[in-house]
């Protein structure tokens, strides 16, 4: 029995430890190369911001337009749609087809190649350049004031950015349970201000499965990396229904912060997509 439950622990830990920022840390160390050095948290940015709201907003505004039950008060606000959308007959698109539409790429989740790593994220279509905003982190921000005990044990998901702001990606449990109370609160009329739909194995939003993303090891070099966008003031009302992240505090008095993963090098259909950690160095 004693074997048994040994073993049990054994396989959990294999897939755990892939997501488990002591023990990633640690092997990182090992080999620098797999470490992605700043100078400071303002200069963590691979790409700007402003290449990011683009790419954002390519992706969800042909989502908006492809969902049968569109509101009128929500079409409006949207522009012409190019003669690009309208080869593919402006609407109704799939999450993967719009994707590859707006960014040249699909991405999704599947059995990772790496030994008990669990799931991974693979791109399946398309071509992904260098410089390029490959997933979403999704889950609900805290400020590092907040309290997140409960909903980070036995949490493998919970991400720390460089200022101590921490973004919960589980989408089970007590995790699942606190981002859809906080997105239902959040709602202003006809319009979500956030996207639920990424707890579900069918996401509006086809790139919010960046929490899936493995670490990188020794053996596999990162080919991504993470990094922190703050939501800008302007950014269309009408489009934060496909943001999939919420802060856990109504009264927060800062933007929305995400986490972006952008490639570092080219990726090819069929590739997986591993990550690294930055390190601040003086």
């Amino acid at each position: 029995m004693f074997t048994a439950i040994l073993k049990r622990f054994q396989n959990k830990w294999r897939s755990y430890r892939h997501r488990f920022v002591p023990w990633v840390v640690f092997n990182l160390s090992r080999n620098e190369k797999t470490l992605r050095q700043v100078t400071e948290s303002s200069k963590d940015k691979l790409i700007p911001d402003e290449q990011v709201s683009q790419s954002l907003l390519r992706l969800f505004r042909i989502l908006l337009r492809s969902h049968g039950g569109l509101q009128a008060a929500q079409v409006r606000f949207l522009p012409r749609i190019s003669s690009e959308q309208e080869q593919y007959g402006g609407y109704p698109v799939c999450g993967d087809d719009a994707m590859l539409q707006s960014l040249g790429f699909c991405i999704d989740r599947k059995p990772s190649s790496l030994p008990f790593a669990g799931t991974g994220v693979f791109v399946t279509k398309g071509f992904v350049p260098k410089g390029a905003a490959v997933a979403l982190y999704p889950g609900t921000v805290y400020q590092p004031y907040e309290p997140i005990l409960l909903q980070s044990i036995r949490n493998p998901f919970v991400f720390r950015c460089i200022d101590g702001v921490l973004i919960d990606g589980n989408d089970k449990g007590i995790s699942k349970m606190v981002f859809k109370s906080c997105s239902g609160r959040d709602r202003m009329g006809p319009f979500l201000m956030s996207d639920t739909s990424w707890l579900t194995d069918s996401p509006q939003n086809p790139l919010a499965v960046g929490q899936y993303v493995n670490n990188c090891s020794n053996e596999r070099s990162a080919n991504v990396c993470y990094q922190e966008y703050d939501v800008p003031e302007r950014f269309p009302i009408e489009l934060r229904q496909y943001l999939p992240n919420v802060n856990y505090s109504h009264d927060t008095h800062r933007p929305l912060r995400c986490v972006v993963i952008v490639s570092l090098r080219d990726i090819s259909a069929g590739e997986e997509l591993f990550s690294n950690y930055y390190t601040i160095v003086c």
